[in-house]
């Protein structure tokens, strides 16, 4: 794909060069910047060998294998052993000589002989084509963005409008404006990702015509499956999927059902199966050429129009209504999988969503501060006489139901968190300086960290509230979790989706009266938990905590100059007073169980860089990070002595 005109492609002196130039150098930084973030912090280098000068921000690492030391200008070591680069690395030779370290393969080649592990060559070679791959398609996105960003731009200024959110609150309807945001929100990806934006599988003129990150809108087929070749999970409200279907989507229900009538066959037989174009072209119509041949899976079908969201492959349809996402597999490897949606997903996300829509109906205390988006139906391929789940994960599909969330007229606006760090078209700011910022005059530090606490108030309450009390785990994440604003930019509510993978401790839940069937299945690692609540609480911990709270409490410090450890000062303070606020009914024991774990012990998260370096041997690797609420806390008694 080429971004320059044609007759500058080859001039060096181009505007339109210098930018791409300016991009790719960008782009490079950033994933450098991952990088020293992730060997730090998953401990493949010991942070503790890190050198800082007396003043300023400036450290420097001995490469004894080398007999040289990697010069860090400027790393700034927050909280939560995250160390966060933000200058020139050097290679400083015996004698003397400095070499720039301008690439992530260059970076890790000094540093792999002080890994903590014997990386072997594949896994080395894996991980910088991946992230060579992701710098590449980060490139392109940054590119295309400034066109878009452009347009916005000019849309706003037409308008009048003060910032992205005020125009979008004014011209778009809710939907519109939540599924825009959740896409320009798109561009940087989790934090720990040191291959944020890889999709190796896909050229670049793909990666333009299938990611959010580039306006996509993307063909979904509905083929159809024989009605006797599926297994379908459904809320208790869903009677019948054919019924649900033609509800929520009439027009493409009725051309779906006139293509089988034109075949002699009845619509009840068969179920309308949404299918991604480039999944059902390079992946279904092969490697399900045998379905296909044998009549249980028809291809042909009406095609519409969807916007993909966020995580590439939930598709919201571009259709009038309420209509639901759709979540589909993917035969990709993106990031660092393949896009599977397994039975576990399908049995487990409908159940989870039908338990938590129970407990908000019947809950006074959660009801007014979480919402859903529940799965109301979910299906996956199973052969009527085989009975193998397998086969169907890559032949599957979900709908998270958006109406609730959308369809309102309470004037809040959801808002995926990831969006917050996004730059604004406006300001090329964060996007949360929008909402902290309503007056139009830059934040003091005292309103910044105001905006925080409620923030926190506003996340942590459900968050902790329905895990101490029901044992679920909502995997408040930066992808996964939406807040609703109100029109003066101030939080009020928490949003969440994606239960297929969410985690429960079996004891709680069913002591509140509820009960959860768990999906069991040889060499699936479980959801439902009875003996042990920790891989419960970690999940909370990891999604909520390190990839969310402490995520947005890292970049309003660096955004505002904010002095370190404050935000966590209040972190700590927020979440003790949730914990305080679920103290009278919740069983002593677990109580301080649970807040030692969140407020003093480490914080454990998932170990991407590792696992990419195993070659995903092992998908359940964890570290622990030195919990930030510790550091802050000891912060503040050393300012009161």
């Amino acid at each position: 794909m080429e971004y320059l005109p044609s007759n500058e492609r080859n001039d060096s002196a181009s505007p339109a060069l210098e930018r791409h130039q300016a991009v790719r150098f960008a782009s490079r930084r950033n994933a450098l910047r991952r990088i020293v973030r992730c060997i730090f912090a998953e401990r493949i280098v010991d942070s503790a060998a890190l050198v800082f000068a007396p003043e300023g921000t400036s450290a420097y690492l001995p490469l004894w294998h080398r007999h040289a030391v990697l010069d860090f200008s400027d790393v700034w070591a927050a909280p939560g052993d995250t160390f966060v680069n933000r200058g020139d690395i050097v290679l400083i030779g015996a004698n003397g000589a400095r070499t720039a370290v301008e690439s992530p393969d260059q970076l890790i080649d000094l540093l792999r002989p002080a890994f903590d592990f014997p990386a072997s060559d594949d896994g080395v070679e894996r991980l910088a084509h991946d992230v060579e791959n992701s710098i590449e398609n980060d490139v392109l996105a940054r590119i295309h963005r400034v066109t878009w960003e452009a347009d916005l731009r000019a849309k706003m200024e037409a308008a009048g409008a003060t910032g992205l959110i005020d125009y979008l609150r004014s011209h778009y309807s809710v939907r519109d404006a939540a599924v825009l945001l959740d896409r320009w929100g798109s561009l940087e990806g989790h934090p720990y990702y040191p291959t944020w934006k890889s999709k190796p599988d896909l050229d670049a003129h793909q990666v333009a015509a299938l990611s959010p990150e580039f306006n996509a809108c993307v063909r979904v087929r509905i083929a159809a499956l024989r009605a006797d070749m599926a297994y379908i999970e459904r809320m208790p409200h869903v009677g019948s999927y054919h019924d649900w279907f033609a509800s929520q989507f009439p027009q493409v229900w009725a051309q779906w059902k006139a293509r089988l009538n034109e075949r002699e066959l009845h619509e009840r037989e068969w179920l309308p199966l949404p299918i991604h174009s480039w999944h059902l072209e390079h992946f279904v119509c092969k490697q399900y050429a045998a379905e296909i041949e044998g009549g249980l899976l028809i291809v042909d079908g009406p095609d519409i129009d969807t916007l993909p969201t966020m995580s590439f492959r939930t598709m919201m349809p571009r259709l009038p209504g309420p209509v639901p996402f759709i979540k589909l597999p993917i035969a990709l490897w993106l990031t660092s999988e393949q896009r599977s949606l397994q039975a576990k997903s399908i049995h487990m996300g409908p159940r989870i969503s039908s338990v938590i829509e129970r407990i908000l109906a019947a809950d006074d205390r959660l009801a007014g501060a979480l919402e859903i988006f529940p799965e109301e139906v979910a299906f996956h391929y199973k052969h009527a006489v085989k009975q193998e789940d397998g086969p169907g994960r890559y032949l599957s599909v979900a709908y998270r139901a958006s109406g609730g969330a959308f369809e309102r007229s309470d004037d809040l606006l959801p808002v995926t968190v990831a969006a917050l760090s996004t730059r604004s078209p406006a300001s090329r700011r964060p996007l949360v300086s929008e909402l902290i910022e309503r007056d139009g005059q830059c934040a003091t530090a005292n309103q910044v960290e105001e905006y925080f606490r409620a923030y926190v108030r506003t996340v942590t309450y459900p968050v902790i509230g329905i895990y101490l009390r029901y044992g679920i785990a909502l995997e408040a994440h930066q992808q996964n979790a939406s807040v609703l604003f109100a029109r003066d930019g101030a939080p009020r509510r928490l949003a969440m989706r994606d239960f297929g993978d969410g985690r429960t401790f079996a004891p709680l839940l069913n002591a509140r009266g509820y009960e959860l069937k768990p999906y069991v299945h040889p060499g699936i690692l479980p959801t439902v938990f009875d003996d042990d609540i920790e891989p419960v609480r970690s999940c909370v911990l990891h999604a909520c905590f390190v990839c969310h709270l402490h995520e947005l409490a890292l970049l309003l410090t660096q955004e505002y100059g904010l002095a370190s450890p404050r935000l966590w000062d209040i972190l700590r303070e927020e979440t003790a007073r949730t914990f305080d606020l679920f103290a009278s009914d919740v069983d002593s024991t677990l109580w301080q169980t649970e807040r030692t774990a969140f407020l003093d012990q480490p914080w454990p998260s998932r170990s991407v860089l590792r696992m990419h370096l195993l070659k995903y041997s092992d998908y359940r690797i964890e570290h622990k990070l030195s919990n930030p609420l510790v550091s802050a806390n000891r912060e503040n008694a050393r300012a009161d002595r």
